[in-house]
């Protein structure tokens, strides 16, 4: 009997604080893990809405149309809504390509209120059927 008290004295084992912190820190560990995990996941299921515009022509001297080039750099179709000029609304002209497939190209031309004047800078943004920017472009009107 005083042998097994000997024993049983002499025994060492980890203090309930320690155990409890080490059983956290691997909760957290896993948790971490999961959470980038599920997040990775997530992205590759909803895609991304994203358009590039290659090129922009400003149509005649001192007229009110601009034509754009554009490409979907995105993961998913695109449909284009509504398009603004230095932030007031251009009307996209019929017969545009308003929606592109993922790795498509197509143009769009934009119709504006006034005449667009020659040197002037303007800031282009294409705003997809959610309302967010797809697409932006920035560029000076030719001459002057």
């Amino acid at each position: 009997m005083k042998t097994l008290r000997k024993i049983r004295k002499n025994a060492k084992a980890l203090s309930p604080v320690v155990a409890s912190i080490i059983l956290i820190a691997v909760t957290v560990a896993v948790s971490i893990a999961v959470a980038a995990w599920m997040g990775a996941l997530t992205v590759g299921f909803m895609g991304s809405s994203s358009m590039t515009i290659t090129n922009v022509t400003f149509q005649g001297t001192g007229d009110t149309e601009i034509a754009l080039a554009v490409k979907n750099t995105g993961t998913k179709s695109v449909t284009i809504s509504q398009a603004k000029v230095n932030n007031v609304v251009a009307a996209i002209k019929t017969g545009s390509d308003t929606t592109i497939a993922a790795g498509d190209a197509g143009n769009i031309t934009l119709t504006l209120a006034a005449a667009w004047a020659s040197g002037n800078p303007y800031k282009i943004d294409l705003y997809d059927s959610s309302g967010q920017v797809v697409g932006s472009y920035q560029a000076n009107a030719p001459g002057a």
